[in-house]
């Protein structure tokens, strides 16, 4: 099969409340809705608007366009939990019923003493934190004791950061590769992420040599089943990752704009398959710092970027763009944010129609399943016949 689909998540970008937002903690958040509402007078987003982005949900600066380009609507989580490993697996299909376990009180001394035990390093922090604060807080002390710096926050992580001139890059990874092992059952977090960083006293920088150590997915993905049918998955970001490897490698991009250079080459390169891409920066670099002018920034740069994107579609490409979760930048919050998600989906063949609010992120991925003719997956219901004129 020649066909393309290209999933593009702009990581972060909820649009709104869902019914059990207040059980998370995050009651008023609202990703687009709220950043946007902060932006000035004369801001837009035309190409967005075009796409059919002011037909998602009501955002100031974005109208409802009259013939919306793209077809338009939204998806609610179903599984339990708001972090990134969580959504992806559910784009694809995979529902989980019960959260990965948090440490809002720091991980338990037994787990600590073993990491500390098999790392030969000790540990400090061992808290819930921001990511940039306990940097200012205690890499100080790191950079005098050579201690690893361990933090969690309100998602399913165990953080791990250490000075690139103190402690080498590949000792803090295989630290994060014990710690992987360590993190299993009660303790079994979705992420163990390696954290390093450089600079001095007032002047700590994170590098792009983060990486990510996912749990394996618990059940079959869209990945799983395209591998299956011998249907090539290019990667883009962090997806492998998330998947722990499972069905795809990627290309890691420290910004979006990297990302959006990398989404133009396999449009222009790859023959056949699926493209899945990570837009990383409305999470990473602006919602987990509160970051609203960076993140209207982000905005315009992902709308300038736009008609470059899909510039060299194919007659049958499916291009789909959505989220995995929000992280509202205008909320006292640091930490992601239980949303709906928008969803956008355009190709030469689809009929831009309002696809409404759809039950789960599943949909997605149910949807590209059968796009491509592999077997349907666990959860979710196709929208193809909705959208495909072909």
């Amino acid at each position: 099969m020649s066909r393309r689909a290209f999933l593009i998540v702009l990581d972060g970008l909820g649009i709104g409340r869902t019914a059990d937002q207040d059980a998370y903690g995050d009651a008023g958040s609202d990703t687009l809705g709220n950043t946007l509402a902060q932006a000035e007078t004369g801001y837009r987003l035309p190409n967005l608007e075009a796409w059919g982005l002011g037909r998602c949900a009501p955002l100031a600066r974005v109208a409802p366009a009259s013939a919306p380009r793209a077809a338009w609507g939204t998806a609610h989580p179903i599984s339990a939990g708001k972090d990134s490993t969580t959504g992806h697996w559910e784009l694809t299909g995979l529902v989980l019923d019960r959260p990965f376990p948090t440490f809002p009180r720091g991980f338990p001394a037994d787990l600590v003493a073993a990491f500390e035990r098999r790392t030969g390093r000790p540990v400090i922090g061992n808290r819930p934190a921001s990511g940039t604060a306990i940097l200012d807080e205690l890499a100080p002390r790191h950079v005098a004791e050579g201690a690893w710096i361990v933090y969690t926050s309100a998602d399913s992580v165990f953080q791990v950061a250490a000075h690139e001139e103190v402690v080498p890059v590949a000792e803090l990874y295989h630290a994060c590769e014990v710690a992987r092992e360590l993190c299993v059952g009660a303790v079994g977090v979705s992420r163990v992420i390696a954290r390093p960083f450089v600079g001095s006293a007032g002047a700590w920088v994170r590098t792009p040599r983060r990486k990510d150590y996912s749990l394996e997915p618990t059940g079959p993905t869209l990945l799983d089943r395209l591998a299956e049918a011998g249907i090539p998955r290019v990667g883009i970001g962090k997806v492998d990752d998330l998947f722990a490897g499972r069905g795809i490698q990627s290309t890691h991009t420290p910004t979006n704009e990297a990302a959006f250079g990398l989404i133009r080459e396999a449009m222009a390169g790859v023959g056949a398959g699926f493209v899945f891409a990570n837009v990383i920066e409305f999470d990473q670099t602006w919602g987990h710092r509160n970051d609203v002018p960076g993140f209207l920034a982000g905005l315009t740069e992902l709308d300038l970027a736009l008609p470059g994107l899909v510039a060299g579609a194919q007659a049958d490409d499916l291009v789909i763009f959505t989220a995995d979760h929000g992280n509202d930048p205008t909320t006292p919050s640091t930490d992601h944010s239980r949303e709906r998600v928008p969803l956008l989906a355009w190709g030469p063949k689809v009929r831009p129609i309002d696809l409404g609010e759809r039950r789960s992120f599943a949909d997605i991925g149910q949807t590209l399943a059968e796009f491509f003719g592999v077997g349907p997956l666990t959860a979710g219901t196709s929208f193809l016949s909705e959208v495909w004129d072909g």
